[in-house]
C-alpha cells in the first residue's frame, strides 16, 4: 500500500505533466468574460468591468488593512487591546459608504436592464421554440420555418462504440444540421417558447440567455453590429433531458445582401418541399430517405439496431404499433406519446419524413415490408386536424 509520502510524490509528478502536455491540457485560458458582438454584450461587459474595478478596490483596501492591523498591532509588538465596545460613528461610516456604493451601481445595472428589455423598433422577428432535442425557428416576417438539431457527424460520434474519434470532429457537439441566418446592423426580435419542457436559448456572444418555458412567450432582442459578421455557436442552458447536452445553437450573421439571397434560397426549397409530398417514390428512395430521417431523429433512443435500451426505450422490432395500422403509426409520430420522453415529431418532420421513417422502419423491423407514400400521411395528418378541430 502506498504511503502518504510516496502518494504526495507522485502528485508532484503527475500534476507538471499534465499541466505541460498540449494533448491533456489544451482549454481557452481566457479569464475574462465574452464581451460580444452586439450592443447589448458590450454593455453588460463594461458594466461587468466596472463593477469589478470597484470590488477589486474594495478588496484591497479591506485585505490591506486586515494585513496591516495583523502585522503592525501583534501582540509580540507589545500592542495592547483597546477596552471600548462601541461606536456610533464607525457604524454609520461602514453602513454608509456600502449604500452610496450600492447606490451608484444601481445606476448603470437599471441601464442595462432596461436596454435588456427595450424590443421597440425590431425590424424582424424570429420565434424560437424549444423541443427535445433540437430549436425551431420561425421568421415571421419572411414565412420561413427551420429546425435545427445536432449535425450528423457529432451525432454519430456521440453514440457508443461508434468507432469515430470525436477530436476529428469539426465543432463536436457544437454543430447543428440547419444555421439560423441574421442580417448584421438590424435589430432583430426574439420571441422564446417550448412545446414540451423547459428550455433555454444561450449565445454568449449575443449578452444574454433566455429560458424558453412551455405555454409561455419570452421576448428580447440583439443587433450584431455591422463588420462583425460571423458563426457564432452557444447551447441549450437548461437541464432539459436526457439529451440536453446535445442541442446545440448556430447563429450564422451575414450582411443583409446574403441574407436576401439566403431568404430567396430558403422559400425556394419550401417550394420544393412542399412538391415532395404529391412525389410518388420509389421504396429504394423511401429506405435510404427513412434512414438518415431515423438517425436523426430516433436512434438515440431506439439505437441503431432497432433494439432501445431494455427497461428503458422500447425495441422497434416487432413492435405492436410498427404492425399494426398505419394511422396509429402516424399519429404516434406527429403527437408522441405521453408519459415518455417521445416527444411529438408533428412540427418538426414533413410528410415525406414521416413517409420514409415508417417505410424504412416497417421494411427493416417490421413484419410484412410497407411502403408509405407522402400522399397517404398528408391525407392522415389532415383528418387528424379536422378531429382535434371538431373537438
Amino acid at each position: 500500500m502506498l504511503s502518504a509520502t510516496s502518494l504526495r510524490r507522485g502528485l508532484y509528478g503527475v500534476i507538471p505533466a499534465l499541466l505541460l502536455s498540449p494533448s491533456l491540457a489544451y482549454a481557452d485560458w481566457a479569464l475574462n468574460m465574452t464581451e460580444g458582438v452586439t450592443p447589448y454584450s458590450k454593455e453588460v461587459y463594461g458594466l461587468h468591468m466596472a463593477i469589478l474595478g470597484v470590488c477589486t478596490v474594495i478588496g484591497i483596501l479591506v485585505f490591506g488593512m486586515i494585513l496591516v492591523s495583523i502585522i503592525k498591532f501583534r501582540k509580540s509588538q507589545g500592542a495592547v487591546p483597546a477596552t471600548w465596545h462601541h461606536s456610533t460613528a464607525a457604524e454609520i461610516i461602514w453602513t454608509a459608504i456600502p449604500i452610496l456604493i450600492l447606490v451608484v451601481m444601481a445606476f448603470p445595472a437599471t441601464k442595462a436592464l432596461v436596454m435588456m428589455e427595450d424590443t421597440a423598433h425590431s425590424a424582424m422577428t424570429i420565434k424560437v421554440t424549444g423541443y427535445q432535442w433540437r430549436w425551431g425557428y420561425d421568421y415571421v416576417e419572411d414565412g420561413i420555418e427551420i429546425f435545427a438539431g445536432l449535425d450528423e457527424a457529432s451525432n454519430r460520434a456521440r453514440q457508443i462504440n461508434s468507432g469515430i474519434d470525436p477530436v476529428s470532429v469539426d465543432n463536436y457537439l457544437l454543430e447543428t444540421d440547419n444555421h439560423i441566418v441574421i442580417p448584421s446592423g438590424t435589430k432583430v426580435r426574439i420571441l422564446t417558447t417550448a412545446a414540451d419542457v423547459i428550455h433555454s436559448w444561450w449565445v454568449p456572444d449575443l449578452g444574454w440567455k433566455r429560458d424558453a418555458i412551455p405555454g409561455f412567450v419570452n421576448e428580447s432582442w440583439f443587433e450584431v453590429e455591422s463588420g462583425k459578421e460571423g458563426v457564432y455557436r452557444g447551447q441549450c442552458a437548461e437541464l432539459c433531458g436526457k439529451d440536453h447536452g446535445f442541442m446545440p445553437i448556430v447563429v450564422e450573421v451575414v450582411t443583409p445582401a446574403a441574407y436576401k439571397e439566403w431568404v430567396a434560397d430558403m422559400k425556394a426549397r419550401q417550394v420544393a418541399s412542399a412538391e415532395l409530398t404529391q412525389k410518388t417514390w420509389t421504396a429504394a428512395a423511401l429506405q435510404t430517405h427513412g434512414r438518415k430521417v431515423y438517425e436523426a431523429n430516433c436512434m438515440s433512443c431506439h439505437q441503431a439496431d432497432g433494439q432501445g435500451i431494455p427497461g428503458i426505450f422500447p425495441a422497434m422490432a416487432a413492435s405492436q404499433t410498427l404492425n399494426g395500422p398505419l394511422a396509429d403509426h402516424v399519429n404516434l409520430i406527429i403527437q408522441g406519446k405521453a408519459g415518455t420522453v417521445m416527444t411529438g415529431f408533428g412540427p418538426l418532420l414533413n410528410d415525406a419524413d414521416i413517409a420514409a421513417l415508417i417505410s424504412y422502419s416497417t421494411q427493416t423491423w417490421g413484419d410484412t415490408a410497407r411502403v408509405v407514400q407522402p400522399a397517404e400521411v398528408a391525407e392522415l395528418r389532415g383528418a387528424r386536424r379536422a378531429v382535434v378541430s371538431a373537438n
